[in-house]
């Protein structure tokens, strides 16, 4: 028995936009999320509130935030990796506050510069924080799948960390494939791990799509009854600690394959593919979304 609804969170603003090279004005972000809400995403993943010396592409989260039009119903998220993160997340008014840890020491090492339990001791205030302001904290485990650096990483170790994560109060545990290696199987074994220690409606998968398992891991989480994903609009984005990771899988693939399922999901496809063609164009690229080029090749020309 499948999941009758699903929930996507898109994190094409933040996860999808982050590594972008070229500046991406705020005006534009903005615009992306007005787009998707207006597609009819629920949960939308804004900005992050980092140092901009280590990600500049999010030096403008104060500003997206305050320009954009909030609707009723929809709930906005920011990653905060500290207090200060914190700070700026509660000043902007977020809804929701994200963290995450690795499951490999080696990318913990690598990615923030310190370990998982350094890294956890760092959230610990955030979440205490948040909820000292009625704020809901969303956790991921990067590296769930697997580490680009120490290669396989061990469903013990993934049960570790989500057991942390939830010891120091997070609200969510999301169960992330930062680099997109992944297959059906493991997800289900990582899943049901998790499962005996989150309820299912706090659970959820962020899946990338680097060797095309994605919609089959996704695919594969739904039997399982998890019914909350993470997708990033057009495929944006990637992992620059992880040689030829791709983006997360798209948001417009994953309402295509679920609409096919018969489950529901409150979003828009021909809208989200119009999104996608405009975040698109402001990057100067055609989205990576299969659904999506596919949709927007039946379309007359322009004009």
């Amino acid at each position: 028995m499948l999941p009758t609804h699903v929930t996507l969170v898109d994190v094409g603003p933040r996860d999808g936009l982050q590594n972008e090279a070229a500046p991406v004005s705020a005006v534009t972000k903005t615009e992306l999320v007005h787009r998707l809400q207006a597609a009819g995403l629920r949960q939308i993943e804004a900005t992050s509130f980092v140092s901009p010396k280590w990600v500049p592409q999010m030096a403008d989260a104060t500003e997206v935030m305050a320009g954009i039009q909030r609707q009723p119903g929809v709930r906005y998220s920011v990653l905060t990796p500290n207090m200060k993160g914190f700070e700026g997340a509660l000043a902007a008014g977020a809804d929701e506050v994200v963290v995450f840890a690795a499951a490999s020491e080696a990318f913990s090492q690598r990615n923030i510069n310190c370990s998982i339990t350094e890294s956890i001791a760092r959230f610990q205030p955030v979440v205490a924080a948040a909820h000292a302001h009625g704020m809901r904290v969303r956790a991921a485990v990067s590296c769930a799948l697997g580490c680009p650096y120490q290669g396989e990483v061990p469903v013990d170790d993934v049960d570790d960390v989500v057991d942390r994560l939830l010891g120091i109060g997070c609200d969510h545990i999301g169960i992330a494939d930062t680099i997109g290696v992944g297959t059906a199987g493991q997800v289900q074994r990582v899943m049901e791990r998790a499962l005996q220690r989150v309820p299912v409606a706090e659970l959820s998968g962020h899946f990338h799509d680097t060797y095309g398992q994605a919609l089959t891991n996704i695919h594969a989480c739904l039997q399982l009854g998890v019914h909350t994903f993470d997708t990033s609009v057009a495929g944006l984005g990637g992992c620059p600690y992880a040689k030829g990771a791709t983006g997360n899988v798209a948001t417009e693939d994953v309402v295509y394959l679920l609409h096919g399922l018969g489950i529901a999901t409150g979003i828009d496809l021909d809208a989200l593919v119009d999104t996608a063609d405009f975040i698109s164009r402001a990057l100067d690229r055609k989205p990576v979304s299969r659904v999506a080029n596919a949709l927007l090749a039946t379309r007359p020309p322009a004009g």
